[in-house]
């Protein structure tokens, strides 16, 4: 372990892709606190939040799996650099219309599904890029995700500060120009992986391909299975109706100080990833992500905001330990020539069930109250980590 701990890891490539993914990650950070309080202000409410990052999130869902086959077809890299210059003008036009005027439903709906379609062209990528650009696969993903979590710490309460004063409008103008740096970090990379499908093989095979690869792997699958009822009961409703009780009890800024916290905390869950790492990650990750259905459970029960910021933070710690044992087995468990595939299988499943609980979140909040919806997420949170715990590949599984 110690040898392992001493492989470089600044390379140029390396810093490359740092710098290109945490500007990129801060303006990301700043888009959930400028669409939650932009769609709110622009008087389309928290079904209109919902829609909205629903519209991002169906084809991000939907096309990764093409995402995959093109990343392993025309390199990630490529297909990482086209993704970026097309976010760039969809965040453009989008912070043009806030600028401007009051920018329509319709609009904002389309602009994000494009936004989000070029995200499922980028996603696979991310994956397959670490073990070419670092010796130290796990070392890489804390340390991205310790950026991760500066931009979380300092991105929302940026984004809400930028909002009161400048309007959504100024952040989503952010947004684009990260996107234009990520793309020449990205171009600039010495790097050039190999295609590692054949041209001219059919799109159904290379699909079928990732498939097998997904579905030969229980712990892959089976974790898979319980984070798209996680998409629907937790993590789809957590944003809009998060956004609008802590906005109702807390005022305007209240949000982006508590998506702050919970970027304190990944700091902090970062940093423990960089230097522990357990002999089974997954059951270790499934139990520190306990922490992180605190979250909806501070909301709901409308915490003083002392004790929701200690909340939110220890879900960030949660999220990130649990992200870099994630990332991490999959990179070193999975060959290279099939990996942007099957992980276009594994993020694919995370998020298509999301949009789900995103667009319903808002109308089953009016019926029974968005509390209720929040603290019957953090039920099913804690029950589908007894799950993961009880399915033996994933209890099992060991450190590569």
């Amino acid at each position: 372990m110690g040898k392992e701990q001493r492989l470089p890891l600044w390379t140029r490539d390396f810093a490359l892709y740092f710098v290109g993914r945490a500007i990129s990650i801060l303006g990301d950070a700043m888009l959930p606190v400028a669409v939650s309080l932009g769609v709110l202000g622009a008087g389309y409410g928290s079904t209109g939040v919902g829609f909205v990052l629903a519209a991002w999130m169906a084809p991000m869902g939907t096309l990764i799996l093409f995402g995959g086959v093109f990343a392993d077809r025309f390199t990630a890299r490529r297909m990482m650099i086209g993704a970026d210059l097309v976010r760039v003008v969809t965040q453009s036009v989008i912070a043009i219309s806030f600028l401007t005027g009051r920018p329509s439903l319709v609009l904002l709906i389309v602009l994000s599904a494009l936004s989000g379609a070029a995200a499922a062209m980028f996603q696979p990528g991310v994956a397959s890029m670490v073990p070419q650009i670092s010796r130290d696969v796990q070392r890489a993903n804390a340390t991205l995700r310790v950026a991760d979590a500066i931009a979380q710490l300092f991105g929302p309460a940026l984004s809400g500060i930028l909002v009161v004063f400048g309007g959504a409008g100024v952040v989503y103008g952010v947004n684009a120009g990260t996107f234009a740096v990520s793309a020449v970090c990205i171009l600039s990379l010495s790097v050039r992986p190999v295609a590692s499908i054949t041209a001219g093989s059919s799109m159904l095979r290379n699909l079928r391909e990732g498939w097998d690869e997904f579905r030969s792997r229980t712990w892959m699958w089976a974790v898979i299975l319980v984070w798209a009822v996680y998409g629907v009961v937790v993590f789809g409703p957590l944003v809009p109706l998060g956004a609008a009780l802590v906005t109702e009890e807390l005022g305007r800024s209240a949000y982006g100080w508590m998506m702050s916290a919970v970027g304190a905390g990944t700091i902090l869950g970062g940093m423990i990833a960089m230097y522990v790492r357990p002999a089974r990650p997954l059951a270790t990750g499934a139990i520190v992500m306990i922490a992180f259905f605190l979250e909806p459970l501070v909301i709901a029960t409308r915490m003083p905001a002392g004790v929701m910021a200690a909340g939110f933070a220890l879900s960030g710690a949660a999220w990130a330990f649990w992200s870099v044992m994630w990332a991490t087995s999959i990179q070193t468990k999975v060959a290279p020539d099939v990996l942007n595939r099957v992980t276009a299988y594994e993020v694919g499943g995370s998020v298509l069930s999301m949009p789900i609980g995103q667009a319903l979140s808002g109308p089953v909040s009016e019926r029974v109250g968005a509390d209720h919806v929040l603290l019957f997420g953090f039920g099913v949170g804690l029950a589908g980590i007894v799950v993961l715990l009880s399915v033996p590949a994933i209890r099992n599984l060991r450190r590569a």
